[in-house]
């Protein structure tokens, strides 16, 4: 994997075409007799000799045409590794301030925004979470205080339906009082008509009885008639004396005792009256009591409920905007939430834009490095001096090999691998 090193590009190595003039300006004009071809077949390069010890120079000829040949592809080629090589650097270059201009917003950001904005949230919050606890408070007391008006509100019904139904009571003792003071009223009234009769019917028998005594006395008078009896008989008018005794006797017992019956029952109906009329007069003293009790607890219950449906009226408009309250919070908390969340997300895209920055420089650094080994690899094949024309020999050369086998020598890289979890390094 590439590290997150940066390899500087080596003074040696030509911005420009400069490696095919390099041995020119070393070794002066190239020959085809000093340069020896890499990865050329050895019979291509293997200069028959004259039994006479010339050479054919004719062979060296097309040899020399070929060469320079290859020499100019290979100038051109290196013409475009060379122009390639340049845009190259000049593209890391570029992507080396791109990449500093990141770390540095990304530091940035690191050192100011995530803190000072967590602390201004964890303020926020604090303070919700405070006035989210106050009002909790505030609805835990009040709830308290209904739940004791309503405790006191039950008790006070209790207490009215108590009085109500003493009030009921009474008024059904004073309906039957009231029966009772009636039903004495109409027996007073039998016997006062009774006593009238009786009274009347008295008078009658006392004027019958005078009128019989004065007709008896009449007939007595007139007749004057000496009647004589054996002594066995009876008197007639000592029989009547004695009737009449008897009579007067009888009646005024009589009339004695209906006069003492009637004033016995005229004082019991009076007493009968009167401590009906005092129970009446305190029947109604009490339902009158019980009336301004009542009135009174009406009073208490209409003012309990009004101060009931105030609190309730209160608490309802304290959850309502605690409600309000609760989902502006949660919304201002959300808002928030999602503003770190975007903070996050872009913090952890500018780190891949960064990861990928580093991955592109880590790539065109090893991609420089090998496009270094092979132009250092192609000077020190050029630079390779011939000893002589006659002593050329056909040899294998490992250049090439050499080149490529440099280019992929192993290195020790550190490999620097920057993680995000949740928007955080």
């Amino acid at each position: 994997k590439p590290s997150g090193g940066h390899i500087t590009p080596s003074p040696g190595v030509g911005m420009e075409s400069q490696c095919p003039s390099s041995y020119g300006r070393r070794f002066g004009p190239a020959t085809p007799m000093q340069r020896v071809l890499p990865g050329s077949p050895p019979a291509r390069l293997r200069a028959p000799r004259l039994g006479s010890g010339r050479m054919d120079f004719s062979l060296a000829t097309a040899l020399n045409s070929e060469f320079r040949e290859m020499r100019t592809s290979e100038r051109v080629e290196m013409m475009e590794l060379n122009d390639r090589f340049a845009s190259y650097i000049e593209k890391v270059r570029l992507l080396e301030q791109r990449n500093k201009a990141l770390a540095l917003e990304l530091n940035q950001e690191r050192d100011r925004e995530p803190s000072r904005l967590g602390d201004v949230y964890q303020e926020q919050l604090r303070e919700l979470r405070r006035h989210v606890e106050q009002l909790g408070t505030a609805k835990a007391r009040l709830e308290i205080e209904r739940d004791n008006l309503a405790q006191d509100l039950g008790s006070l019904q209790q207490k009215l339906q108590d009085e109500v139904t003493l009030r009921l009571e009474a008024e059904s003792n004073l309906a039957a009082y009231r029966q009772d003071v009636d039903n004495a009223t109409l027996a007073r009234l039998d016997l006062e008509r009774r006593m009238g009769t009786l009274q009347d019917e008295i008078a009658f028998l006392r004027k019958v009885h005078e009128e019989e005594l004065r007709e008896l006395q009449e007939q007595l008078s007139r007749q004057r008639v000496h009647v004589e009896v054996d002594a066995s008989k009876p008197d007639l008018a000592a029989a009547l004396r004695h009737i009449r005794g008897q009579y007067e006797a009888v009646a005024a017992s009589n009339a004695q005792e209906t006069e003492q019956w009637y004033k016995s029952k005229f004082a019991d109906l009076t007493d009968a009256a009167a401590w009906q009329t005092e129970a009446l007069r305190a029947a109604k003293q009490e339902a009158s009591e019980y009336r301004r009790q009542l009135q009174a607890l009406t009073c208490d219950l209409q003012a309990l409920r009004g101060a009931n449906e105030s609190l309730e009226r209160q608490l309802r408009e304290l959850e309502e905007r605690y409600a309000l309250e609760t989902a502006g919070y949660q919304d201002t908390v959300a808002r928030l939430e999602e503003d770190t969340q975007s903070l996050k997300e872009e913090m952890a895209r500018h780190l891949q834009d960064y990861q990928d920055l580093l991955n592109v420089k880590l790539a065109l650094d090893m991609e420089i490095a090998t496009y270094r080994k092979l132009l250092e690899g192609e000077e020190s094949r050029i630079t390779i001096p011939v000893q002589s024309f006659s002593s050329l020999q056909v040899r294998e050369t490992s250049l090439d090999t050499k080149s490529v086998s440099e280019a992929h020598v192993k290195r020790s890289i550190v490999v620097k691998t920057v993680e995000t979890r949740d928007g955080e390094v």
